[in-house]
């Protein structure tokens, strides 16, 4: 049991720092800034992490049963690191993800859903999702909601604080301590902890 709140903390955490000034958080202030409608919005956010996240989980526990526990170590260490330097690249949104015609189509949850699922496919969150699902496959579960919950720790404040306090804050200044985050994961993977 320690070991599965252990992997639900590390999972929360990691997910949590990747997600500071993410696209994802943009998008959720921009919905809560063009809806004010929060209730759909996070619950959008919460079906799209568990099921990108779900999926994620499964290819990483898939992956740990094929590859040695020394390979895996090393591709730990390698995501940890590209996503700390991901981490000082500024995300955009695309014209896209904010087509106007498809938010009235889908309306808030389903625009909330199909905009977060698609923003997560390939993202650090996802492949950091992979990973620890890898690394801790008797724990994918605990993976899986540890994640989920760290982009809901992330996101769902975001919503609420809407474009109040998007004016005041540095987003190149969340950026970097999250690359500090993401590299002090490196670091550790790499020293066996």
């Amino acid at each position: 049991m320690l070991e599965a709140l252990q992997t639900l903390l590390l999972s929360t955490g990691v997910v949590t720092a990747s997600e500071i000034g993410d696209k994802t958080m943009l998008m959720a202030i921009c919905l809560a800034a063009r809806f004010r409608r929060p209730a759909p919005i996070i619950w959008g956010i919460l079906v799209a992490t568990v099921l990108n996240h779900a999926m994620a989980g499964g290819v990483g526990a898939v992956l740990a049963t094929l590859i040695t526990p020394e390979i895996l170590r090393w591709i730990l260490i390698v995501s940890f690191a590209a996503m700390a330097a991901w981490m000082l690249v500024p995300d955009k949104l695309d014209d896209e993800e904010t087509d106007e015609g498809r938010m009235k189509r889908f309306g808030v949850f389903g625009t909330t859903v199909v905009l977060f699922f698609l923003a997560e496919m390939g993202d650090k969150t996802q492949l950091a999702t992979v990973a620890l699902a890898a690394k801790f496959p008797a724990e994918a579960l605990w993976v899986i909601s540890g994640t989920t919950l760290g982009m809901m720790i992330a996101d769902a404040p975001a919503v609420f604080i809407g474009n109040k306090l998007a004016e005041r804050l540095s987003m190149k200044l969340m950026r970097r301590i999250a690359a500090a985050v993401f590299a002090i994961l490196a670091v550790a993977a790499w020293l066996g902890c």
